[in-house]
């Protein structure tokens, strides 16, 4: 029985080209053994290795053009932000280019949106991701490439504004509105959202709590008026033990200086229409005499596409020199 091929080390832990293997001595032939698995055309991966969610990307960026950037949600995706599906995986190319390959979806268009080393930039994958994103899930993408400050305010503003015949760029001026850049994580900022849309004030984000001089809390959301926090308490409050000790501390402290809160598991905000209730109540409470939540319409759009507001102009199409279809500004991504 022959000996099995030694494995370069450079390998074994990521996808890799048949450009790749030739430099490490593997060649096409070695490649059909059962130590490598075919992803795309001519890229592969070493059987033991587990692919991640940046391997299935680099994956399909290695069977592409160096024309085609990563874009889209797959954009968002590199920063680290857990949104979307894995496949496909997103990239746009300027002219006409077609693939047909599973798990690839490739938006062509006669003019790229701003670049970056990376791919599209990420504000411009911000707009690409609200043309089909629901309300909630774009809000939470925007505060947190906010917060991170992937992007500004300004910058999306303004590659709306220049290129405002995109796919989502009247869908992302319509987000801006709703985001904060202190929100600290996605289930902060999708609490807020449910909160806010319900027509109940705005809390504060973030906010921390003195008594005196002495801080006794940051908190996620502040209703500092009616001395009401609300909390959304992830599972490391409760598995950590340093973090449990900690938020004891905290919620005494709380108590002490006269605020009510409200704590907000994953379960709760999985039912959004009860924990608005239930926060309406809290405030009541404490001496709010506004209009109750309306949880109509309105608040139900949260969940549904990005409502657009009066269509932009539109720019006349253009013919991609060599294509045999029309590609136009108001047709591509």
């Amino acid at each position: 029985m022959p000996p099995v091929p030694r494995v370069p080390d450079a390998l074994r832990h990521g996808p890799f080209d048949h450009r790749d293997a030739e430099r490490h001595g593997v060649s096409e032939r070695m490649l059909r053994g059962r130590q490598w698995k075919r992803l795309h055309p001519r890229v592969w991966v070493h059987r033991d290795h587990e692919m991640t969610r940046l391997d299935t990307i680099a994956a399909a960026a290695l069977t592409l053009p160096r024309r085609a950037h990563v874009s889209h949600e797959s954009r968002l995706q590199l920063l680290g932000l857990d949104v979307g599906d894995t496949v496909p995986v997103r990239f746009t190319i300027a002219g006409d280019h077609h693939v047909a390959t599973e798990g690839i979806f490739l938006h062509r268009t006669v003019a790229l949106p701003p670049l970056d080393a990376h791919g599209v930039t990420p504000a411009a994958a911000f707009i690409q991701y609200c043309s089909s994103a629901r309300l909630i899930d774009a809000i939470v993408a925007g505060d947190w490439l906010l917060h991170r400050e992937h992007t500004t305010r300004s910058e999306v503003l303004e590659v709306a504004r220049h290129q405002e015949w995109r796919p989502g760029a009247s869908q992302a001026v319509e987000v801006l509105r709703w985001l904060d850049a202190r929100s600290r994580s996605p289930k902060e900022s999708e609490l807020r959202a449910v909160l806010v849309a319900s027509g109940l004030p705005a809390p504060e984000v973030n906010t921390a709590i003195h008594r005196g001089r002495e801080q006794i809390a940051v908190v996620d959301l502040l209703y500092e008026f009616w001395r009401l926090v609300v909390e959304y308490e992830g599972r490391q409050h409760a598995l950590e033990t340093r973090q449990f000790q900690i938020d004891i501390t905290r919620y005494a402290r709380l108590r002490e200086a006269s605020f009510e809160y409200v704590q907000v598991t994953q379960a709760m905000l999985a039912q959004p229409r009860a924990l608005v209730l239930h926060v309406h109540q809290a405030l009541v409470r404490r001496g709010y005499g506004g209009p109750p939540p309306d949880l109509g319409t309105a608040w139900s759009a949260l969940w549904e596409p990005i409502v657009v507001r009066p269509r932009l102009r539109a720019v006349p199409e253009r013919r991609v020199q060599g294509s045999d279809e029309s590609l136009s500004h108001r047709g591509l991504a």
